[in-house]
């Protein structure tokens, strides 16, 4: 099987980074592989002084003039990959180069038109690890119909139609279509040239290339190939030159391509075997990209009629993916009722071995969460999947990912009235003394008031940056694709669709909920210490107090293990977040959604974060997404289904997401696959949204952890994404340690 393929894959593996080099992923954008013709563009350096020399005569253009006109020089000069081992081309510069003289500059300007108060204090958040908070512009979803569709020229010409319909323009609807107007002509452009080099070459993969190539140029894609194609150069325009990074390859990717697959496969255009071959490496281009976060598509679904989405193109989409070996892209599987048995089960077989590459996505629950905010019946139920497990209107929403806000941050400051240590200085609210919480309710009190701060204050800075969205980074070829924009003759980014939302993400819950429950149990339950005292005991590191500690973490009072006074907390607290976010009117004309999410600010926040009531000691990781702290759920899965439950997960209409760990003996022979069925049915029911696996045995991780050469290929969930076990670092791994050590 491939044998073509195999042979080709360390070539293609080198196109983007030297793989025998060492590669950092957050930074892959930045890196050179191999396989360019120098003669067709400049290098870094010569496109940079190129787009230096047009600065000053793009200062005085309008921001999605100037943009589009720097996109353009990219394109034209950037160098070209057309290679005997690749049936897809590359781009040698991806380094988002345009960006010195529109992004980096506008987003400069922008920072001196905002409040000063509410930039000093997203400065402060940021440092202390309180909230993490940026303008977001890495969660897009293009409408793939249209670009299906009309192809690249068709969606140009379209928006000349919807251009003169408007008839008079203003001098912003007029910017707005010049944006589109150029930045889509130099696309067409960029196709005809890397057609005309693709002719200069004698090599048999040269001329489907080329034939693609052309095809594209005129018009919308005719095969399957040609549509993998457009989604490839889509993603390298967008993601490294435009600024808006593609969370989605398709309106899910069996769905978009189902039709040119069963038109080939009759007219006979290609092989059944031709159409898997050209699907591996369409998905080895992302694998060799290597984005830390993985680059997403997701599978499945629900039509009108409600029957499944599911088709032969997921099958085989699914058994190319395995026999390759691949972990990234990350694969997100819709799941509902009408969920055939055996997609499911094969995919629950990947992971089963050793594949951790997916989530499932309940459907039921999703499409509730998508209604909440608006969207009609019809909306939800064609509802995309963005990033690692977002949901989003198709074609019609966008929704920036801006805060992250930490909720033990909500402890640490209502024990030290609103004064950060990290920082040496107050940055929370003044709550009062420690000494004058009397009883339970005082402390409580203060945290549920630190905690309502933070969030209100996100909510105010997001709303100061996201005035400038469209001024900073005007998104003309997103907002070209979606008809809502160009019936308003207005950027996407900046209310020019029906769904303009943003994003507050819940993080640290457990450890809020835990460090709660432990100060009601210990303190001013059991009183076997004070306030004051417990803090003296955190502000130490625990250090000296090691029965203590792990009497608090042996616990019964903790998230996840089914117990009544704690659930009867989660459900409250993950319920006053989401109440304080939903449905607030942000800046753009849309609304804040909550998630219950971390991304990797349960890493990155807590190390900015002291030692907590609940046991965790200073700068270990918090707890993240909508699971347990690391080890603390120890009443088995059905305990921590029903917990997690409690919070109602559609109140974070964004994403709720579950970590479930499972040992390899409770997941063997049928009975293991019917069990991890029953588990993702059961979370379904009772309205979750997404749930991700770990299969493996503490055993199996730390022999990993003393023979990484022997585990070279070992995955892991992560967060939304899964890495290889050797990329981890050592207190990360010690962490999923902790949690195989208590696996069902």
């Amino acid at each position: 099987m491939f044998t073509t393929l195999l042979s080709d894959r360390k070539h293609i593996e080198n196109k983007y980074h030297i793989a025998s080099e060492p590669f950092d992923p957050f930074r892959r954008m930045a890196y050179h592989g191999v396989g360019y013709d120098e003669e067709t563009g400049l290098d870094d350096e010569g496109i940079i002084k190129g787009l230096e020399a047009m600065e000053k005569d793009l200062s005085s253009l309008p921001h999605p003039v100037a943009k589009a006109k720097a996109v353009e020089y990219v394109l034209e000069n950037n160098r070209l990959y057309i290679n005997e081992h690749d049936y897809f081309i590359g781009m040698y510069s991806l380094n988002r180069l345009a960006d010195r003289v529109t992004f980096s500059k506008w987003e400069k300007e922008a920072l001196k038109m905002r409040k000063p108060e509410l930039l000093e204090l997203y400065n402060d958040f940021n440092a202390s690890g309180a909230v993490s908070i940026w303008p977001d512009y890495d969660h897009v979803v293009p409408d793939w119909d249209s670009l299906m569709t009309l192809g690249f020229p068709g969606i140009l010409e379209r928006a000349r139609e919807y251009r003169l319909k408007k008839g008079a323009l203003t001098e912003e609807q007029k910017a707005f279509f010049d944006g589109i107007e150029i930045e889509y002509s130099a696309i067409i452009e960029f196709l005809r040239r890397a057609y005309r080099h693709a002719l200069t070459k004698k090599h048999k993969k040269a001329e489907e290339v080329a034939a693609a190539l052309l095809s594209l140029s005129n018009g919308a894609p005719k095969n399957i190939y040609e549509a993998m194609m457009l989604i490839h150069i889509y993603f390298l325009v967008s993601e490294s030159i435009d600024h808006f990074q593609v969370r989605s390859l398709g309106n899910g990717l069996d769905y978009t391509l189902y039709p040119f697959y069963s038109r080939d496969l009759e007219a006979g255009t290609f092989t059944h075997g031709e159409i898997r071959e050209l699907l591996g490496y369409f998905l080895l281009q992302w694998s060799a990209i290597g984005n830390y976060w993985g680059q997403p598509f997701y599978l499945g679904g629900t039509n009108r009629d409600g029957s499944t989405k599911y088709n032969e193109l997921s099958a085989d989409i699914l058994d190319v993916y395995d026999a390759l070996g691949l972990y990234n892209p990350k694969i997100q599987i819709k799941v509902n009722k009408n969920t055939p048995k055996e997609i499911l089960s094969k995919v629950l077989e990947m992971v089963r071995h050793g594949v951790s590459s997916f989530v499932f996505c309940c459907e039921p629950g999703m499409i509730k969460a998508v209604m909440s905010y608006g969207a009609s019946y019809e909306e939800a139920l064609t509802y995309d999947i963005r990033g690692c497990y977002e949901t989003g209107v198709r074609a019609n929403e966008v929704c920036s990912a801006s805060g992250y806000i930490n909720a033990a941050k909500a402890v640490e400051y209502a024990l030290s009235d609103g004064y950060d240590v990290l920082c040496g200085k107050q940055i929370g609210l003044r709550t009062g003394n420690i000494e004058n919480f009397v009883t339970f309710e005082d402390f409580y009190r203060a945290v549920i008031l630190q905690w309502e701060y933070l969030i209100e204050k996100s909510i105010e800075i997001t709303n100061d940056f996201e005035r400038f969205f469209g001024f900073v980074n005007p998104s003309s070829m997103y907002s070209a694709t979606v008809i809502t924009s160009l019936e308003n003759s207005r950027d996407g980014y900046q209310g020019g669709v029906k769904f303009n939302n943003s994003a507050m993400l819940n993080c640290g819950f457990a450890s809020l909920v835990d460090s709660v429950m432990a100060v009601r149990e210990f303190v001013y339950g059991k009183k076997e210490l004070t306030l004051p005292q417990l803090k003296a005991v955190l502000d130490n590191n625990w250090e000296g107090h090691e029965l203590l500690r792990l009497r608090i973490k042996k616990s019964s009072h903790k998230y996840g293990n089914g117990n009544e006074m704690t659930d009867l907390y989660t459900e409250m607290l993950g319920r006053y977040f989401a109440n304080k976010v939903n449905n607030r009117p942000n800046a753009r004309g849309g609304v804040f959604k909550a998630i219950m999410h971390s991304a990797r600010q349960y890493v990155v926040q807590g190390n900015n974060t002291p030692a907590t009531p609940d046991g965790r000691k200073s700068g270990e990781e918090l707890s993240k997404n909508a699971s347990p702290s690391a080890g603390m759920d120890k009443n088995g899965v059905t305990a921590l289904l029903s917990s997690v439950t409690k919070i109602n997960p559609t109140l974070y209409p964004e994403s709720f997401c579950l970590d479930v760990f499972l040992h390899p003996s409770a997941v063997q022979g049928e009975d293991g696959i019917a069990a991890m069925r029953g588990i993702i049915y059961t979370y379904m029911q009772k309205d979750g949204m997404s749930l991700q696996f770990n299969v493996f045995s503490s055993e199996t991780l730390r022999d990993a952890q003393k023979n990484p050469e022997k585990y070279k290929n070992l995955q892991v969930r992560v967060c939304g994404w899964n890495v290889l076990w050797n990329n981890l670092s050592r207190e990360e791994q010690e962490m999923y340690i902790r949690r195989a050590e208590n696996a069902t």
